[in-house]
């Protein structure tokens, strides 16, 4: 059933909800943290399996060429996207440590051309940056028309750090929660498609991988202490990361939940639902110049 909201959008509400297939079992509902306990229970974090596959076409094989596959497809969708300039795309990557927002990029994006595909990687503020307020950084980098960008963490980063770390009060998180959803509107009613992806790891899976960048002397770099720390507070984290979810799935920017274990299968699922959204707009190049017709180069 179309949402409320869905008049006020200028692109098709199936660019950023998708009803058929396994995507209707990945993605947060909308306002669900209005919603009963018991509602909001049924997708709670932990019951998303990071191990699961749902879009795997049975072999690793199989699925690296499907995920090249759809890289070049989304070559052809993006040189139409930044001809067409009707719309722009922000895509949020967000997850733990070692859940892959660099990997996705790489494989995702691999084959489209970086005059319309842009990436930020979002870190701790600068000293300017927190003279202002915590949206100011993040709407500069906004995508303009045509254009997709891809967030490597996000705006998302003020809701979780100091929320595990008790630097704001909980009054503070559900007025941030509320500025960050109305801020996405804004977004969203002035053409921008987002399309949010929490990058789901296990905690085991987690710690494999933080032993290979420490046993890996040329992943140190990817390594720090702080990295230690940060794992003490996984149950804290998820319980963030739950609530935020819930908090800020919108009819107009909801979350999709991406199992992440399996690097070739997140890289699978979102190249997927890039390629889905990019689909729906029912992008087209501009009319042909008449001027141009019968015209001869010498």
């Amino acid at each position: 059933m179309p949402s409320p909201d869905d008049a006020t959008l200028p692109f098709p509400p199936a660019a950023i909800r998708a009803s058929l297939g396994p995507w209707k079992d990945w993605q947060i509902a909308p306002e669900a943290g209005e919603r009963s306990a018991k509602a909001r229970q049924a997708q709670a974090l932990k019951s998303f399996d990071t191990g699961a596959k749902p879009f795997s076409l049975g072999k690793k094989a199989v699925d690296l060429a499907a995920v090249e596959a759809l890289a070049l497809e989304l070559d052809g969708l993006q040189d139409r996207f930044y001809a067409d300039r009707r719309f722009k795309l922000l895509l949020v990557l967000q997850g733990s440590d070692t859940s892959g927002k660099d990997g996705t990029v790489r494989g995702v994006f691999a084959r489209t051309s970086p005059l319309g595909v842009h990436t930020v990687g979002w870190k701790a503020p600068t000293e300017p940056e927190r003279d202002h307020d915590y949206l100011w950084r993040i709407h500069q980098k906004m995508p303009g028309a045509g254009e997709i960008m891809v967030f490597n963490r996000s705006h998302y980063e003020d809701v979780l750090v100091p929320v595990v770390n008790r630097w704001i009060k909980p009054e503070q998180t559900q007025q941030r929660y509320q500025q960050i959803n109305h801020f996405e509107r804004l977004l969203a009613q002035t053409g921008t498609v987002i399309i949010k992806c929490m990058l789901h790891i296990g905690s085991e899976e987690q710690k494999q991988r933080l032993q290979e960048r420490v046993d890996d002397p040329e992943k140190h770099w990817k390594f720090s202490l702080g990295d230690l720390e940060v794992r003490k507070q996984w149950p804290a984290y998820q319980k963030a990361y739950e609530d935020l979810l819930h908090a800020t799935s919108t009819p107009w920017a909801p979350w999709t939940v991406v199992p992440a274990d399996s690097k070739t299968h997140r890289n699978l699922m979102i190249a997927t639902l890039v390629r889905d959204s990019l689909q729906a707009l029912d992008l087209r190049y501009p009319p042909e110049n008449p001027a141009l017709k019968g015209l001869r180069i010498e």
